[in-house]
């Protein structure tokens, strides 16, 4: 039966479809039909439900209202870190474009963890997603887990992408275009860059190196790669940038030379380790040293000096990628093709290079 807070309440509050079908005098199923689908009664039958939830405090439940649907308008998304504005970035165009598609986001962090990421892709597959959008961790997500999942529901990968999964739909940045963009400005600036690495453990991280290695090549340099070894196993970013250059530096190394970092959270670290040793990096400053990242992660603009970098087009990342996996919805996944969506970087050239 409705039931009130307190007394004087203007509506009573309804727990349950079966007390709304008493409260309006409309059958549970034809209430069930309205909310899966408005249309699917007829124009007076709408508008009586309508009229009736107007009169009283009813949230439809989410999942109780799919039960019986072949889609439960849910789409599954993982990424690998809560504690990354990229990160955040990407999910919150993800979910702007899903939410345009008539889909709810269901977000999952796997925490650097493949225990969680594989935990996440079960729960999915237990929830009956429509579909789901997968930023692996790098070498240590389980493979088979994609593929199991791409074999079972529409599945993209976004941002990076596994070399040994080349059969499953990627939309991602063309790093050989966004690395090789900015190693050409270094070069064109002052001397040729230093490449700032990272533990090879990430998908994006290695594409890079490789991209910047061409480059060079193509150039007629010679590549010089420092930072591939982890200092601490936790230390991939900003951490890993600041002590592989504060070794550096200290010993006298690189100060007047150009630090192009594998991204611009290992940027920030190279940043601090400038500043610790008294050094002044940018374009226009003397000594010659210049530092520059990748992805345009939105606290390098506050740095000081202000961070050169590559911008991703994260925007158009995450809407190529729901608009993919809309479509292999709507198809079913019955499409044995598979595409490869990547988008240019754009140069941002600011004071630190």
């Amino acid at each position: 039966m409705a039931k009130t807070d307190r007394p004087g309440d203007p509506k009573p509050r309804i727990a349950t479809m079966e007390e709304l079908s008493v409260a309006i005098g409309v059958s549970r199923p034809t209430l069930s039909r309205y909310f899966q689908d408005p249309t699917s009664v007829r124009d007076t039958t709408g508008d009586r439900i309508r009229q009736g939830l107007e009169r009283v405090e009813y949230v439809p439940n989410f999942f109780a209202t799919r039960m019986n649907r072949k889609s439960t308008g849910m789409i599954g998304v993982i990424i690998p870190y809560l504690n990354d504005l990229f990160f955040t970035r990407l999910l919150e165009s993800i979910e702007m474009a899903a939410m345009e598609a008539g889909y709810t986001v269901i977000t999952q962090c796997s925490h650097s963890d493949p225990a969680i990421e594989a935990r996440a892709s079960e729960t999915f597959l237990s929830m009956s997603v429509d579909g789901a959008l997968v930023a692996p961790l790098g070498n240590q997500s389980d493979f088979e887990l994609h593929e199991r999942l791409n074999a079972r529901l529409p599945f993209v990968l976004v941002d990076s992408r596994p070399a040994t999964l080349p059969n499953i739909d990627f939309v991602g940045t063309d790093h050989m275009q966004s690395t090789g963009n900015i190693t050409q400005y270094l070069c064109r600036v002052g001397d040729p860059p230093i490449f700032l690495a990272m533990p090879r453990v990430n998908f994006n991280a290695v594409e890079r190196e490789r991209a910047y290695v061409a480059k060079m090549e193509e150039l007629g340099h010679e590549p010089m790669i420092i930072g591939t070894e982890a200092i601490r196993p936790d230390w991939h970013f900003e951490p890993h940038g600041f002590a592989v250059l504060d070794e550096r530096f200290s010993r006298g190394h690189f100060t007047d030379r150009s630090i192009l970092c594998v991204n611009d959270r290992v940027a920030i670290g190279a940043l601090q380790a400038a500043a610790r040793h008294g050094l002044d990096p940018g374009r226009a400053r003397r000594g010659g040293l210049r530092i520059a990242g990748h992805d345009d992660y939105p606290l390098g603009p506050h740095m000081i000096p202000a961070l050169t970098t590559v911008a991703q087009d994260v925007e158009a990342i995450g809407r190529a990628a729901v608009g993919r996996l809309v479509e292999k919805i709507r198809a079913e996944n019955k499409s044995g093709d598979h595409l490869v969506t990547l988008f240019d970087g754009v140069l941002k050239v600011r004071d630190s290079a």
